[in-house]
């Protein structure tokens, strides 16, 4: 299983969570600073599966629990070869897998490599409003909403103005685990609004780390979404971004953001009906930051 989404939306978290709930034993590997004997094995082992176990956990100092452990591959993406390698580790049967990663399928991560058919992919998004509630302690209150849509029943008033504070604060605050935990905390809007520029940092980090050549139109187009949600119709108009600016020159910097989870496309349809991406306009869109609040970047 790959566990893929947006930095710092807590996919490492949700691991070892799992892992320690599920399993007798677990064994994280993370890339980020796994050192080149680690990654050595991956490469020079393939075709000799006990001395890769055999020197594997030597390295980390791990004793295994027979089909009841799990190996968890942290930021895969920094290792396409670990990623690879799945579909031996898979057949051969001893251990279960769990992946996670970012910027997932851009081409830089992918060159080289046969992406394993073995490989079950799930998607993780920043909290939604549910489990913001759930973060505060207001699980009860979250129970309540969720039965008053399911039978069109309204709340109490006091509830309801309750529910809607908690849901303004929901949208200042945004979604991610780390802003949530800081105005957990502290009790401060201006401590989640550091932690989301933190993130933010990150992320523009990434794009000039991972362009590819792309960087000033990936850049442009992320800088511009605060300004084309202030617009009355909210449809990003690609001719902000310069008079000469055409869907094709920015179609791969579009892609590069919403295949790396920071933003949310939604396109035209002139059919509501199933199949929605037969009629979809590809031209007429909205964009959308689904992570921070897009006042943290006016």
């Amino acid at each position: 299983m790959l566990i893929e989404g947006a930095r710092r939306v807590g996919k490492s978290a949700l691991a070892m969570e799992f892992a320690t709930n599920e399993y007798g034993a677990h064994l994280l590997i993370d890339f980020s600073v796994a050192p080149p004997e680690v990654i050595d094995l991956f490469r020079n082992y393939r075709h000799d599966m006990d001395a890769f176990f055999r020197y594997l956990f030597a390295y980390y100092n791990f004793t295994p629990v027979p089909r009841d452990t799990l190996i968890i591959f942290d930021e895969v993406q920094l290792c396409p070869e670990a990623r690879a390698f799945t579909k031996q580790l898979v057949a051969d049967g001893r251990y279960d897998y769990l992946e996670t990663g970012s910027l997932i399928s851009i081409q830089r991560n992918v060159q080289h490599i046969l992406l394993p058919s073995e490989e079950e992919s799930i998607t993780l998004h920043p909290f939604d409003f549910e489990e913001f509630l759930w973060a505060r302690d207001s699980e009860p209150l979250a129970n309540l909403i969720r039965d008053s849509f399911a039978t069109l029943q309204p709340l109490p008033e006091a509830l309801h103005r309750q529910a809607t504070r908690l849901f303004r604060e929901y949208m200042l605050v945004g979604g991610m685990p780390q802003a949530i935990q800081a105005y957990i905390n502290e009790n401060s809007f201006q401590a989640a609004d550091e932690a989301k520029r933190l993130i933010l940092t990150l992320y523009k980090n990434d794009i000039a780390k991972f362009g590819a050549g792309e960087e000033a139109r990936i850049s442009a187009v992320y800088q511009a979404i605060p300004s084309q949600l202030a617009r009355h119709e909210k449809r990003f108009r690609i001719t902000s971004l310069g008079k000469s600016a055409r869907n094709r020159t920015y179609e791969a910097a579009f892609f590069w953001l919403a295949d790396a989870g920071l933003v949310n496309l939604c396109f035209n349809t002139t059919d509501l009906n199933v199949g929605l991406d037969l009629t979809a306009n590809r031209s007429a869109f909205k964009l959308s930051e689904p992570f921070t609040s897009a006042t943290i970047m006016c």
